[in-house]
């Protein structure tokens, strides 16, 4: 069969799918914070709190309610979680203003948060082991496409129609996910056994995950310091007319896909080597950001590589936080797994957060990719003693790349 030669099974676009629709609800936001604000009547600071909050929920919702949920067969645990997120999009489409947003927001997090940390284990025990941060990809991928179309799309739909609308149109999304799920996954999935409280916390009490958590928030997070605010600053900074910005979110986006595919490749063989490359080229090109974000021209190249570099690293950091939990926190590589998904939004809610602040101080919004630049200089750090601390204890063995 040509899906198992390739290393992707059916079941792949099940989780692919559904990844689509939680992809443009999470990000499609970023494209109409200045719609929301004006109509809202808020600042965009306070905007971009939206970004938080949501990052927020996934962040806390993903480790308890992956935890919670743990005896639950995994098809009826995604079902549930995309009703879930069904609900909270219709309850965003209809909220009269911030604070029911806010609310609804959360309750999509949730959703996202376990879907994310639970689909990423299905993901990578449905094909071989040299295949796995491939699978991962490709389960990302979902969000990749969203950032492509869905993203760009909503964006339109937004400002067109409001912003509400475009919440009505991704609770349909979710519908459509709904259905792949139930068509596409098989009944029985490998589960691994709960894991206790103990088990849990130990793995709070792991120093090598610790530090793979902490290069996912920042290393992932620098990115969102820029990107939460990045329609702004292309109509502000650069000049663009707002018409303009979803069709520069689409390149974005196609550089985002393409990035993430290739970074699955390059961490098959070491996840540790593609990070400390992709973090260091993700540091510089922020810096470069900083520049030619008043060009136009310069702009448009920039964005394309900061794209390719921000998710290129997605496969890589979850793949390395599955493998070591698998050394150190056997009884619990799910909870380790949904950590690194908090791990991911709580880079995300900080890195809109302190946008933000940039954004509110003298610095301005041209300040925030140096920001962010300083953030994945951390990362790469972490990642360069985490590889340090592999070689010394031989502990941890790449994937073979065939």
């Amino acid at each position: 069969m040509a899906g198992k030669s390739l290393g992707l099974p059916p079941a792949l676009f099940a989780l692919t799918i559904a990844a689509y629709a939680i992809g443009t609800t999470e990000f499609v936001i970023v494209g109409l914070l200045p719609t929301v604000a004006n109509d809202l009547h808020i600042t965009l600071p306070l905007a971009g709190l939206i970004v938080s909050v949501y990052a927020l929920g996934v962040t806390f919702g993903a480790p308890i309610l992956t935890a919670l949920t743990g005896r639950i067969e995994r098809k009826p645990l995604l079902l549930g979680l995309m009703a879930l997120f069904v609900l909270g999009n219709a309850m965003a489409a209809l909220s009269p203003g911030y604070a029911p947003l806010l609310v609804a927001r959360v309750l999509s997090a949730f959703a996202h948060g376990v879907f994310f940390s639970v689909g990423s284990t299905i993901a990578a025990d449905l094909v071989p082991e040299n295949r796995r941060a491939s699978a991962i990809a490709m389960m990302f991928m979902g969000l990749t496409v969203a950032i492509v179309t869905g993203v760009p799309l909503g964006t339109f739909i937004g400002q067109t129609f409001g912003w509400r609308s475009t919440f009505a149109a991704v609770a349909v999304l979710g519908l459509v996910a709904f259905a792949g799920i139930a068509i596409l996954l098989p009944a029985t999935l490998k589960k691994a056994p709960p894991a206790s409280l103990l088990d849990q916390v130990r793995v709070l009490g792991s120093g090598r995950l610790l530090m793979v958590f902490a290069m996912t928030a920042l290393g992932y997070g620098g990115t969102f310091v820029t990107f939460t605010f990045l329609a702004s600053i292309l109509e502000e900074v650069t000049g663009f007319a707002a018409s303009s910005v979803s069709l520069i979110l689409v390149l974005y986006g196609v550089a985002i896909a393409i990035g993430n595919v290739v970074g699955g490749r390059l961490a098959n063989r070491s996840p540790v080597k593609a990070l400390t490359g992709l973090f260091m080229l993700q540091a510089l090109v922020l810096v470069i950001f900083s520049f030619t974000a008043v060009s136009p021209w310069l702009t448009i190249p920039t964005l394309a590589a900061l794209g390719f570099l921000s998710f290129a690293n997605v496969p890589g950091l979850q793949l390395y936080v599955v493998e070591l939990a698998r050394q150190y926190r056997p009884a619990a590589v799910d909870v380790a797994s949904a950590l690194n998904i908090a791990a991911f939004n709580l880079g995300i809610a900080a890195g809109a957060w302190i946008g933000g602040l940039i954004v509110q101080s003298s610095l301005g919004l041209g300040a925030t990719p140096w920001v962010g630049a300083i953030l994945v200089a951390v990362a790469l750090l972490l990642t360069l003693w985490s590889g340090a601390l592999d070689r010394r204890s031989g502990s941890f063995v790449a994937q073979p790349a065939e």
